[in-house]
């Protein structure tokens, strides 16, 4: 039997989140304030395995002992490794007679509409024809029943999916169950008859909306992966248990709540894009500690970047999300990842053009330096090659660098190219950098924001070494640099919400809509939510409320969410469509405010904060430069003698002025020229960019 969660205080809370090179793991101290870091290598044959190992090892960093560990909070990329991977679950669709093939024909939408031999972009991999039946059964639009559920033909699908598909899990989708799902629910029954030991997903239950098409997918996509995740919980309770750690265990959510792994095995899609989360909640609770409320957080580890923006203190919130090339309509915070980290290869293209990634070395065998057998050049050999990174102090001095064999493995590759090795190196930089500035343009101008009014608040091992060459490139002012930047999407967890939502779908006309027809609609999903704040033990009325509406213009095919006030009247309908219109002026540069609006889903969201740590940092202060390094500056000819400073020594207030690099055992900052970076009272290190804002304007830059 677990603990209850604490509701006042506790001794000691472990956040670990899973990176494809590292695991990062946070302990922290809800008496003291201190908190203590771990990071190990990601073990992908057995992932809890370095879950295991890095508590074992943060807990004997803060000398305590797994049975002082009160909470654990664990991020997990498995669902959408076993997604990418394409080894999840053997899956079956059942779905209204007639209507089996519309997890194939999908919407007839191509992301490349002139390549002929381009793969489907339909998810048919999840359950291929064979596997795809209908039932007789018809409920009408509005909830009424056309042609009951025909058990006995049910019964027989479902029996011959059992003995000569032998499927492990089902995916049940059937028209209008948004509206009555009664025909949904009788078929888990059936199910569950036939053989208990099956995944069961309703549509009814996982996606209550319309649009039969993303309804499936979503659908079917939590089936294939319930297997998956049920596992895993399982292995991590033993693994816990292994190392005797007895506890609450909860999990990051896609939207950026956290919720108890018990609550994850009943509706799993809602984690299957969980992974960079954590980060965005980590980067918005670092920069609200020096005043920072909109801000775009950039999360680059050994992969990958995770780009996301905050504005108002409200991470951006998608509906319209994807996992690989398929649709996947679940709320999850707003990022977009590309493949660019310190993993990533530099390669030559046909044609002898230059790239870096998305192929990564991972962490088996990784880059170059890393001596582990890698032979292709990466960011992170260029960085140690052109003096950004300290060799004997790569984390923490855990993993030291092999620079000649970088250096080596760069002189190779530029060679190819006509280049030294250290041109190379400076190349792979300015390619990957101008990657990630592009991918921010996206995620900020496309939104209808300008990101010169923003701060970059840089993520990851490998963030603040790229950081100040990003914010000069984009006009941004100012870089927030957390006290623990390598570790901050596991301290993120450590900091999430408890969260669940509820939707349903509307589809009414708000010059029709009354006050009571929406009280109504949003007082069911808010009885729905707060049975799951129940499960997840939140004292009954503790936890916060908001209101939300997808709206379009009728006849639009997309929509956008807005705001609802808890209070709903004639005048706060209005004030609703009113902030659509500016809504849809913000993003798309026009509105029509005679036009007829639409209500198509509302959706009620609950969120209750455990008490977070009051983190303390030990700095000694006052300890001035630590020496020198020869690094790579291309504006001052080459290398430089530049200062070195290690962060633990820096008091606040303290000025550091670029060209010089900053040492700490999770990252490295490198401070540019004419760049100035300040230790504030948050311990954040806030660093001026001297950018020239008016050369390129920022919504120029969108067309």
């Amino acid at each position: 039997m677990q603990r209850a969660l604490p509701l006042e205080g506790h001794l000691i809370s472990v956040a670990v989140d899973i990176g494809g090179t590292f695991t990062d793991v946070v302990a922290a101290d809800s008496e003291t304030g201190r908190y203590y870091t771990a990071k190990v290598p990601s073990t992908p044959g057995r992932l809890v395995d370095a879950v295991g190992a890095g508590t074992r090892s943060v807990l004997d960093e803060a000398g305590a002992s797994p049975r002082d560990v009160e909470r654990f909070v664990h991020g997990t990329t498995v669902g959408t490794n076993a997604v990418l991977e394409q080894k999840g679950a053997v899956t079956a669709v059942v779905t209204t007679a007639g209507f089996e093939d519309v997890l194939e024909i999908g919407r007839m939408r191509r992301t490349k509409m002139y390549d002929l031999f381009m793969d489907a972009e339909t998810p048919t991999m999840l359950a291929p024809k064979r596997r795809r039946r209908g039932v007789p059964e018809r409920v009408a639009g509005d909830g009424s029943v056309v042609l009951p559920l025909d058990e006995a033909a049910a019964r027989a699908v479902l029996a011959e999916l059992i003995a000569s598909e032998r499927v492990q899990a089902i995916a049940v989708c059937l028209l209008f169950s948004f509206r009555n799902p009664a025909h949904e629910l009788r078929l888990r029954e059936l199910i569950r008859q036939l053989d208990p030991n099956i995944g069961v997903s309703l549509s009814c239950e996982v996606d209550p909306m319309f649009r039969e098409y993303e309804r499936t997918v979503v659908t079917a996509f939590d089936a294939y992966v319930r297997p998956v995740i049920q596992r895993y919980v399982g292995d991590l309770a033993s693994e816990l248990a292994a190392i005797d750690v007895d506890c609450p265990v909860q999990i990051m959510q896609s939207r950026g709540g956290i919720t108890s792994a018990e609550t994850v095995t009943q509706r799993p899609v809602s984690v299957l894009l969980s992974g960079p989360a954590a980060g965005v909640i980590g980067g918005k609770y670092a920069a609200e500690r020096s005043g920072l409320d909109s801000l775009i957080t950039i999360d680059i580890g050994g992969t990958s970047a995770d780009i996301s923006l905050v504005a108002a203190g409200k991470p951006l919130i998608s509906t319209e999300g994807r996992i690989d090339r398929f649709p996947l309509r679940v709320p999850m915070v707003d990022v977009n990842t590309i493949g660019a980290g310190g993993g990533s290869i530099a390669w030559i293209a046909p044609g002898g053009g230059f790239r870096v990634g998305p192929q990564s070395a991972g962490a088996e065998p990784g880059p170059v330096c890393y001596g582990r057998g890698g032979m292709a050049p990466t960011v992170t050999d260029a960085s140690v090659v052109l003096g950004y990174l300290n060799p004997d102090y790569f984390a923490g001095g855990a993993m030291p660098l092999d620079v000649p064999a970088a250096q080596a493995a760069l002189d190779d590759f530029g060679g190819r190219l006509g280049l030294s090795g250290v041109e190379a190196a400076a190349g792979i930089h300015r390619v990957i950098n101008s990657k990630m500035a592009d991918e921010i343009r996206l995620v900020s101008i496309k939104r209808g924001y300008d990101p010169r009014q923003f701060g970059l608040v840089l993520l990851g091992g490998a963030g603040p070494v790229h950081g100040g060459r990003l914010a000069a490139e984009l006009g941004i002012p100012r870089l927030v640099v957390p006290p623990v930047p390598g570790v901050l999407s596991a301290l993120g967890l450590l900091v999430a919400q408890v969260e669940h939502d509820s939707v349903e779908t509307l589809a009414v006309l708000a010059a029709d809509v009354t006050p009571d027809q929406l009280q109504s609609s949003f007082s069911r999903l808010e009885r729905q939510v707060a049975e799951l704040m129940a499960a997840d033990r939140v004292p009954a009325g503790t936890a916060v409320t908001t209101r939300f509406a997808d709206m379009r213009y009728v006849g639009q095919g997309y929509t956008l969410e807005v705001p609802v006030p808890l209070a709903l009247d004639a005048a706060g309908i209005k004030a609703v469509v009113d902030e659509f219109h500016a809504t849809h002026e913000r993003i798309y540069g026009h509105s029509h405010s005679g036009a007829d609006t639409e209500f198509v889903n509302v959706r009620a969201v609950q969120s209750w904060g455990l008490p977070r740590p009051d983190l303390e940092v030990s700095q000694s202060g006052a300890g001035g430069q630590a020496g020198t390094r020869s690094a790579y500056f291309e504006e001052l000819g080459g290398y430089v003698d530049t200062p070195i400073h290690q962060r633990g020594s820096l008091g606040v207030g303290d000025s550091i002025t670029g060209p010089a690099i900053v040492e700490q055992a999770d990252t490295t900052l490198v401070v540019y020229p004419g760049q100035v970076a300040v230790l504030d009272d948050a311990q954040n290190l806030i660093v001026a960019v001297a950018a020239d804002v008016d050369s390129t304007p920022a919504m120029a830059m969108a067309s």
